[in-house]
């Protein structure tokens, strides 16, 4: 068969689906390959004994990134999952006993906040203002565009952001400008938090990642009506209808190229031609494992890797009433904790743990009585040496101690079925370099300039989508990609 017309796409997280789905829409006869037996990528699921966990990503937001392709299609999205708006983002614990409840209403929020921290209402208040502002102001425009392209820059709304530059957060760092605007520690440690949300250090990144608690805050959270992996399942099938064919477990080994325009792949099973080639893998291992005969550019390649996770699939053979869906768990030294994540020293003595109980929303997720805890610890990438199966089980007692110390309840025996996810099985199972979750952090005040463009500028017809790359990662950012990456292909 020719190759005029046809697209290969590598790898089937939330990036390849999305650029599947719009590329078939655009007329491309597309082929997707994935080495696993399953689509998703990081957004699957696991079932143990009774029990549902959401194998990756937990949180939910901005989902009408998700709807865009159903609308774009012609589809109604009801015909494949529904999905609720919660009424919080999260329960937040710290050690010294104090709980505080994160409510989706501003006006409640604020008020919890200065009833539970003591921390005045207009600071709260002038936080969330100014990363909506951030948002308004520059967001849209950066997150939406390539950055590598003049159109981006000499669009009229770029230009008027520009002139506000000093109003974007560039010349400070997350935790400068949240300390300098909310005072209150707890209320710091708070929104310096939402670093994490691209492997970050809010010690290092620059404070325009600020813009993050608009999203959560402002703008919402939602749980779709079966779980996270339902988002998955519903754009695979919306992209089979499409006409994309999947090749499951068979992994692409090597990209085709003349030195000057990609040609096809080469699989561990046969060699396909492909007019264009769309990589949704680690942009650091895309060119390491797939394009080692072509110079690769090591200046974005060889910047400072984000954080992975250390994740525990625990069915709890109880209830907690004061649990949510989201609860985060403080640390007392955060700074130190984020130095101790990026020097690579493990395991952390006092870390902050995320608990995700899908239960909450959906029951069927856990028997009558029971909870599916997945539980998160920010680590560092995988390091050749760490040692998993000696670190874990230090870790899961350093877990187990903690929760159970500030939820009154020994959580040990509680314990009724388990399973791990270390950053080595990442890399193993989702090809991201030393587990990575958003290829490179933003340490930098110009980390959004040093991600990797969507196509690439020396091998025609080359793009890449995914966390790993701009505009970065999360459900939201990947989708997003793979919307910069359909409008840099013209119509076949």
């Amino acid at each position: 068969m020719s190759e005029k017309g046809k697209v290969v796409i590598i790898g089937s997280g939330v990036g390849g689906l999305g650029s599947a789905i719009r590329l078939a829409h655009k007329g491309y006869k597309v082929m997707v390959f994935e080495s696993n037996p399953y689509p998703g990528g990081k957004l699957t699921q696991i079932r143990h004994g009774g029990y549902r966990f959401d194998a990756g990503p937990s949180l939910f937001t901005m989902p009408e990134y998700v709807e865009d392709l159903f609308r774009l299609t012609g589809r109604d999205i009801t015909n494949y999952f529904t999905y609720s708006k919660e009424d919080e983002s999260g329960r937040y614990f710290w050690n010294d006993g104090t709980r505080l409840v994160a409510h989706a209403d501003t006006k409640v929020f604020v008020r919890e906040v200065e009833a539970v921290l003591g921390a005045e209402a207009r600071h709260t208040l002038q936080r969330l203002k100014r990363s909506e502002t951030m948002y308004n102001l520059a967001g849209r425009i950066f997150l939406h565009k390539p950055l590598n392209r003049w159109s981006t820059w000499l669009n009229g709304d770029v230009a008027k952001a520009l002139t506000r530059i000093h109003q974007l957060g560039i010349f400070s760092t997350m935790h400068a400008e949240n300390r300098r605007i909310l005072k209150n520690p707890k209320l710091v440690q708070l929104f310096d938090r939402y670093a994490t949300y691209n492997g970050s250090s809010p010690y290092k990144a620059p404070a325009a990642l600020n813009v993050i608690p608009h999203l959560e805050h402002s703008l919402g959270t939602y749980i779709p009506q079966k779980g996270m992996h339902q988002i998955t399942e519903s754009l695979y099938a919306l992209a089979l209808e499409l006409g994309v064919e999947f090749r499951f477990g068979e992994k692409v080994e090597r990209i085709a190229h003349d030195g000057k325009k990609v040609n096809g792949v080469v699989t561990s099973r046969n060699t396909y031609e492909a007019e264009i080639v769309v990589s949704d893998m680690d942009v650091l291992l895309t060119y390491r494992r797939l394009l080692s005969d072509f110079k690769a550019p090591e200046f974005i390649l060889s910047q400072e890797r984000s954080t992975s996770a250390l994740i525990f699939y625990w069915g709890i053979r109880k209830s907690f009433p004061e649990l949510g869906l989201h609860n985060v768990f403080f640390g007392d030294d955060y700074r130190g904790e984020f130095e101790r994540l990026f020097k690579g020293i493990v395991p952390d003595p006092d870390p902050t743990v995320y608990v995700s109980i899908t239960a909450k929303r959906i029951p069927a997720d856990a028997p009558s009585g029971c909870e599916n805890w997945f539980v998160m610890l920010n680590v560092p990438p995988h390091r050749k040496s760490f040692d998993w199966e000696k670190l874990i089980p230090q870790y899961r007692k350093i877990v187990l101690t903690k929760l159970g110390r500030i939820l009154g309840s020994e959580l040990e025996p509680l314990v009724e079925v388990e399973d791990t996810l270390s950053p080595l099985d990442i890399e193993i199972r989702t090809s991201s370099f030393g587990g990575s979750l958003y290829g490179n952090s933003s340490n930098n005040r110009f980390a959004a300039f040093l991600r990797h463009t969507n196509n690439s500028s020396r091998l025609k017809n080359l793009f890449f989508c995914g966390g790993s790359v701009h505009p970065g990662g999360g459900i939201p950012l990947c989708l997003l990609s793979a919307s910069i990456v359909s409008e840099l292909i013209p119509n076949p």
